[in-house]
């Protein structure tokens, strides 16, 4: 019998039916310190392959209960505090072009194109939706996208794609897309809070003040890369990963993790060293070899990767970033194994892995990254053997998420699917992880799904 300390979600199948009312530009409320013509550097970091994308994400919000629906008009004060918060955060107002190198920029044209805000209505109730712990990809009419878009395209693309989509009951949603050149997900927090405070406020709040300064991650002359950067590294698909999970349709799998779990995992996996781990390094570690040993990866000497991000802000002293800075700070820590190495071994070997790929990211890995994408730019996404693991539980999203209408009741991702290979840790519910539990999202060919749950449940626990 599963322990009770891990929960698998199960996900509603359902189409929300959304019809769009109407779309607009929304441009800052008052002048900006560029003119047409004008461009804003972006780093290395703002620039790396994996940030050309949009990240999209969905807020919940239930009906004003006093009254049944919202006394005040939601998409107008959503439309008003964007406008305002687009002024101290213009660059979001702009849009990226590659210059002669590949390089991409942020530039202002002739007219200020600004965000894109999109009005919806669906003729459902926000209950219909059933459980709101877990992302659901049967969301995503919820997000917009312009037809026939091509996936990752971010050049002349509006920075910040918001769209409103109201619910029968008097509740909506607010389905977000933020360019990632732009802002990690702490610096998406930043703005995200500015935005929700001014609307709730009614005038413009931005505590901190948003810094750009993007050149403080400026390459060396000449570049000086100390690090193989095995992250960025193109790994020949020899081995049956890929087309399990890309040439099968996988599936979004959800799991509720207690901090009873997390504590006897970590402990469990106390490396043998006697330095100790934290409960990512724990974590990261067993949900890496169980996913491994459900897809049953061949051949067994084949080379895997685990990479994740790991936030390099408080690693800077040479300058240290100033307050309210919003752009890339991540720098992707990378460990790797071969198949039999990583199911065969022990969890603590695995573990001590992530542990000193984590600690490996210093402030010289972060300068090294930056002149290695200056000396040899990636051109595509590698996801040759890899798994990469996203963790949200440190975002105070629920809370930043506040328009003057209460925490959203589900505030996060959407649909993995698209990118079969990402594993993400998010915070459950409103509280923020008070409770210590986080939800675990993973995409597995339908196939392995049962061997994954198996594992995750008993297989390293009794090692």
């Amino acid at each position: 019998m599963a322990p009770p300390w891990i929960q698998e979600l199960h996900l509603n199948s359902l189409t929300i039916p959304v019809t769009i009312i109407n779309k607009f530009s929304v441009t800052p409320s008052k002048p900006i310190p560029v003119k047409p013509g004008d461009s804003l550097y972006l780093s290395n970091l703002d620039d790396m392959i994996g940030a050309r994308v949009f990240t999209p994400t969905v807020y919940f919000y239930q009906s004003d209960t006093s009254g049944g629906t919202f006394q005040k008009p939601v998409t107008e004060i959503l439309r008003r505090s964007l406008a305002d918060v687009l002024v101290p955060y213009y660059p979001l107002s702009g849009r990226l072009r590659e210059t002669k190198n590949g390089k991409l920029e942020v530039f202002f044209g002739q007219e200020l194109e600004g965000a894109l805000m999109v009005e919806a209505r669906t003729n459902i109730a926000l209950s219909e939706l059933g459980d709101f712990a877990a992302p659901n990809p049967c969301w995503e009419p919820l997000i917009f996208k312009f037809p026939n878009e091509e996936q990752y395209k971010v050049l002349e693309m509006p920075l910040v794609i918001a769209q409103v989509t109201l619910f029968t009951c008097g509740g909506f949603s607010l389905g977000l897309r933020l360019c990632h050149c732009i802002c990690d997900g702490m610096g998406a927090m930043q703005f995200l809070g500015a935005w929700a405070a001014t609307a709730k406020a009614g005038t413009l709040v931005t505590e901190p003040e948003p810094c750009w300064n993007r050149e403080v991650f400026k390459p060396r002359d000449p570049p000086e890369v100390k690090f193989p950067h095995m992250e960025f590294m193109r790994i020949d698909e020899r081995s049956n990963l890929t087309m399990k999970l890309w040439k099968t349709k996988p599936v979004q799998k959800c799991y509720r993790i207690n901090r009873e779990f997390q504590n006897q995992l970590k402990s469990l996996a106390q490396p043998f060293d006697d330095a100790g781990c934290t409960t990512f390094d724990a974590m990261a570690a067993h949900i890496w070899r169980s996913w491994v040993k459900a897809l049953d990866v061949k051949p067994l000497d084949y080379q895997l990767r685990l990479t994740f991000s790991v936030n390099a802000r408080q690693k800077l002293k040479n300058p240290a970033l100033k307050e309210g800075f919003y752009g890339n700070v991540v720098c992707i820590a990378c460990t790797t194994s071969n198949v039999s190495e990583l199911v065969n071994g022990k969890l603590p070997e695995t573990t001590l892995w992530v542990r000193e790929a984590r600690q490996n990211v210093t402030e010289e890995y972060l300068r090294s990254t930056v002149d290695y994408v200056e000396v040899d730019r990636p051109k595509q996404l590698e996801f040759g053997g890899k798994l990469t693991i996203t963790q949200w539980t440190r975002f105070s999203i629920y809370t930043c998420a506040d328009f003057g209408w209460g925490k959203p009741i589900y505030a996060g991702p959407i649909d993995l699917t698209p990118t079969p290979q990402v594993c993400v840790f998010l915070p459950e519910g409103e509280g923020d992880c008070s409770n210590g539990s986080m939800i675990v999202c993973i995409c597995l060919p339908e196939s392995a799904a049962n061997k994954f749950t198996q594992a995750l449940l008993i297989d390293s626990l009794s090692t």
